[in-house]
């Protein structure tokens, strides 16, 4: 096919285009005209024109408009854009590892959570090195940070017996797994990396699928060798095992808590647990040999306004913050009095209205900041000053108003004593004014680091509430407010988890049995293995041991909110004698 759309023809080729650039006639008249053709030839060194070709003549075939129905080919997708090229084959290694993690998690996952989430995570976590080192991955600094901190977390199940702490902890060490995984820098690069897993399910699947096809096909003489000898090896643990085990009592105890109890009523959720480790060491592995770059994906910087207009409604958010920490040092200074005279509340009321609104200050004080920061001035030195000048002085003042809001939580609690609810609000605003810090310093030094730094103080967080014990915390709490000659619920005590085990155990009786007998009950009933059973859960079990908890239905009626000699709201009787705020 004949290209009319090139460039100009070379000399040379012009006398044989001229021939053959003849247009068709109709039949019966081409001899003169031909003739005419070859008599108007340009002669030889001449500058010669392209020839003229019809517009007709450009097209081969009928001219087809294009098909609106027609659907467009196969477009990649946006992570497979941020995705580097297809890993090579998996690598033996990873495979085994990948293998050993959905068999472990089939065993041990299926009795609870405790040091068995975190025996589960190693080989997972060896598949992904394995995979890394495959792809040519060098371990970075932050790298390491994630993958230690995301290993740290899974140690809370192992300690703590209450559920709350441990669920946030498990969710903040697969988010943290997932930023060692994918090492994201940005703020949508680090929002999106900690649920970046998520996108490697279906490649990591075919992935392995297609390891394991290639080397079935390849040798299947030595896995036949490989299932032959691992059916004998099990076959004579078993044998052997239980002959052992019906000698001798005491052998027979250390292999029942040494082996996972595997019946035939829990295969399904035995397989359920298999697929689940299966899928989730693949996808992490495959996460480790090609990994989703999301800090590829760019957010355009919002349209900057002018000085005047940008400054002048913070700098009246400023006033505003500035005006209500005066009145909140005068009051802190003494002046509770004469508040609760002119507003006609007690001393916990106030403290409760307080807090919330203030919480809620702090929170859309950190959305005021990052709106500001998109539409700052960036005209150049002066605007960099302004900026950091008017919003440093707004961080500033709210972390007087989250020192403020944590004070009206101390009296709250004081007032009503220590639940659940108060303690984890009261660590969200604290981790709040970590967040209002780091940002202060980001204005100061640069805010290269900000993202991975808040998620790291996010991560530290909820760490640290889990190792604090918050159940043991609060029974502290409430049986110090009761030795203060304060009152108590039991009611609300007896719920807790065995945490709580070691402060009640010091309450007098029969205060101490009520609020210890539904926790002793509970432990009785659940009879998990060693690696299903946290450290919280032992101690109250050698505690119980000591001195189980009596039968006290005749008396824990009456001792439900008694004990102390004030009233339940610490304020002279002026407050609520119960919380409609906190229902847990």
């Amino acid at each position: 096919m004949s290209d009319h759309t090139s460039a100009t023809p070379r000399p040379e080729d012009v006398p044989e285009r001229a021939e053959g650039s003849e247009e068709a006639e109709p039949s019966g008249r081409t001899g003169t005209s031909g003739q005419a053709a070859l008599s108007k030839a340009p002669e030889p060194g001449a500058n010669a024109e392209p020839p003229k070709v019809p517009a007709s003549a450009r097209q081969v075939g009928p001219h087809r408009p294009p098909n609106p129905w027609q659907q467009a080919g196969p477009q990649a997708s946006a992570v497979s854009r941020l995705r580097p090229a297809k890993p090579a084959a998996i690598r033996s290694a990873t495979l085994c590892s990948v293998l050993a993690t959905a068999i472990l998690s089939s065993l041990l996952l299926g009795d609870g959570l405790g040091l068995n989430l975190l025996i589960v995570a190693i080989p997972a976590a060896l598949g992904a090195h394995f995979a890394a080192q495959a792809a040519d991955r060098r371990l970075r600094p932050w790298t390491a940070v994630w993958a230690v901190g995301g290993l740290a977390l899974l140690a809370v199940p192992a300690l703590r017996d209450a559920g709350w702490p441990t669920f946030l902890a498990v969710v903040s060490a697969v988010a943290l797994g997932s930023l060692a995984l994918h090492g994201s820098r940005s703020w949508l690069g680090v929002f999106l990396g900690s649920w970046g897993l998520f996108s490697s399910i279906a490649d990591g699947l075919a992935w392995g699928g297609r390891g394991v096809r290639e080397r079935m096909a390849g040798s299947r003489d030595r896995l036949g060798v490989v299932f032959r000898t691992t059916a004998v090896a099990v076959v004579l643990l078993i044998v052997f095992g239980a002959l052992f085990a019906s000698a001798d009592a005491a052998f027979a105890d250390v292999l029942s808590a040494l082996t996972p109890d595997v019946s035939v009523g829990d295969s399904p959720w035995r397989l359920l647990l298999f697929v689940i480790g299966l899928v989730g060491a693949l996808a992490a592995a495959y996460s480790a040999a090609a990994p989703v770059r999301w800090d590829g994906i760019t957010v355009r910087p919002g349209k900057a306004r002018g000085r005047l207009e940008w400054a002048l409604p913070l700098i009246v958010l400023n006033l505003l913050f500035a005006v209500f920490i005066a009145v909140q040092l005068t009051v802190l200074l003494g002046g509770y009095d004469k508040v609760m005279a002119e507003t006609d509340l007690s001393y916990a009321q106030y403290a409760r209205q307080g807090f919330w609104q203030l919480l809620w200050a702090t929170l859309l004080t950190l959305l005021v900041i990052a709106i500001a920061l998109r539409r700052a001035p960036r005209g150049g030195a002066r605007d960099r000053t302004l900026v950091r000048a008017v919003l440093g002085t707004l961080c500033l003042l709210t972390l007087i108003v989250v020192a403020s809001a944590l004070r009206r939580m101390d009296l709250y609690v004081d007032a009503y004593g220590l639940t659940r609810l108060r303690i984890s609000v009261a660590a969200v605003e604290l981790w709040l004014g970590v967040v209002l810090v780091l940002i202060m310093a980001a204005g100061a030094f640069g805010a290269r680091l900000l993202p991975r730094a808040v998620a790291a103080s996010a991560a530290v967080a909820v760490l640290a509430f889990g190792l604090i014990s918050p159940d043991g915390l609060i029974a502290e709490q409430n049986v110090q407010r009761y030795r203060a000659d304060r009152s108590i619920d039991i009611d609300y005590l007896r719920g807790l988890s065995a945490d709580a085990v070691p402060a009640l155990d010091t309450l007098p009786e029969p205060l101490r049995s009520c609020a210890l007998k539904d926790i002793e009950r509970s432990l009785r009933a659940s009879d998990v293995p060693w690696y299903a059973t946290s450290w919280g859960q032992a101690r109250a079990r050698d505690i119980l041991s000591r001195r189980s908890a009596n039968d006290p239905a005749q008396s824990c009626d009456a001792a439900r909110t008694s004990g102390g000699a004030g009233d339940r709201d610490g304020d002279g009787g002026r407050g609520d004698q119960y919380d409609p705020y906190d229902p847990y």
